[in-house]
């Protein structure tokens, strides 16, 4: 078994005809029945650069929530949202939470901050000549920056942040990356820039690395909360008094205190963020979408703050400061994902905005309707009615 190796077909190996050939290996080894990971709608030559091995799919159901009222910059108007998922009461959720907050008149979006970084580690021989290196890296940033812009269309290179520790420097390279959530961009342009500081730099580098791990891939971190990964987006909304009393069952008070002692909890129990489930919205619609799934454990890290105004009524907001979401390359052209994409029109160029505003807002919704109904005491009921089932 240890020298078994997945079937492979050296001339046409994204066809149906290869991923049939794996399918009868793994069931002849495992003796599992691959019946439905079999049937798939789209031609597998579409999928080079996604996957390897391609045998079949794994099918997720997808339903859609809302409408949510958006009143963003990029996105603006009534929009139906994709969400995969095998959790009942999730898009029953969501669709209340967009329920209240169009009744409200709709959540304003704001993108704040762009960037996507690759971060190189640099060691000298001492403490001096890292930093002198960094004064050399500020002096020369314009040929750092051509540099890195020869190798990608959209990416430019904003800025480079610096960070020492004993005889390291940390380079971290900010990029905007236009549609394209930008990782390998950023990856193929950060290592063009690096090539030219060895050929250029006229003091002694011991080494370097092209990630010290300070940007942090696929990884919660403070940096990322602090200084952005992705899209920075704030959603925020005012709900009225009347309304959560009316149709949310609870009062605008109870809501905040709550959050209040929520946020305690969290604290006490080291929580990296005071939302109370936005992995739930972020991973459904990342699914849906397209979107590079393991992005969810920077993507999911909010923050929340609210406030009872001096009127009685309820404002709320949330903040995704590492959202990195694409509307073009990776898997946001596959079939289902595109078709997912572009009910919300947010497939092709000029549309990343307007989805990160869409999840943001969408984020915001599920976090009014669960804090609501854990307050009003609907919480388990509404599970038990919706989200049981067992076999």
């Amino acid at each position: 078994m240890s020298n078994l190796t997945v079937p492979r077909d050296q001339t046409n190996d994204y066809s149906r005809e290869a991923a049939a050939l794996r399918r009868r290996f793994i069931e002849e080894h495992t003796g599992a029945n691959l019946e439905h990971t079999s049937k798939f709608s789209f031609d597998p030559a579409m999928l080079p650069g996604n996957i390897e091995n391609f045998t079949g799919v794994v099918q997720l159901p997808v339903g859609f929530a809302g409408p949510v009222k958006v009143n963003g910059e990029h996105a603006q108007g009534d929009f139906f949202v994709p969400m995969a998922t095998t959790e009942g009461t999730l898009v029953a959720s969501y669709s209340r939470g967009m329920m209240i907050t169009r009744a409200a008149g709709g959540i304003t979006t704001t993108v704040v901050d762009d960037a996507m970084q690759r971060a190189p580690v640099y060691a000298f021989a001492n403490a001096r000549e890292a930093r002198d290196f960094g004064l050399w890296v500020n002096e020369n940033f314009t040929g750092i920056k051509a540099a890195a812009e020869t190798t990608t269309r959209s990416g430019k290179l904003r800025n480079i942040q610096q960070f020492a520790a004993s005889k390291l420097l940390y380079l971290r390279f900010n990029y905007t990356t236009g549609d394209a959530a930008g990782q390998n961009m950023c990856g193929k342009a950060t290592y063009v820039a690096c090539q030219w500081i060895s050929q250029n730099y006229p003091g002694k580098v011991s080494y370097y690395f092209l990630s010290g791990n300070m940007d942090t891939d696929k990884k919660h971190s403070a940096l990322n909360t602090l200084h952005s990964r992705g899209k920075r987006v704030v959603a925020e909304v005012t709900i009225p008094r009347q309304l959560i009393l009316d149709r949310l069952r609870t009062s605008p008070e109870a809501m905040y205190a709550a959050r209040r002692t929520s946020q305690l909890g969290g604290l006490m129990a080291g929580a990296v963020h005071n939302g109370v489930h936005p992995a739930n919205g972020i991973a459904s619609m990342f699914i849906a979408t397209g979107q590079d799934e393991a992005n969810v454990a920077e993507a999911h890290a909010s923050l929340v703050h609210a406030e009872v105004t001096p009127e009685g009524d309820y404002y709320y907001s949330v903040t995704l400061p590492s959202l990195i979401v694409a509307t073009y390359g990776g898997g946001t052209g596959l079939a289902t994902q595109r078709e997912c994409l572009e009910v919300m029109d947010c497939y092709g160029t000029g549309k990343a905005k307007k989805l990160a505003e869409i999840i943001a807002a969408t984020v915001l919704c599920g976090e009014i309707s669960l804090g609501a109904a854990v307050v009003s005491e609907e919480w388990v009921s509404s599970h038990d009615d919706l989200g049981r089932n067992r076999p």
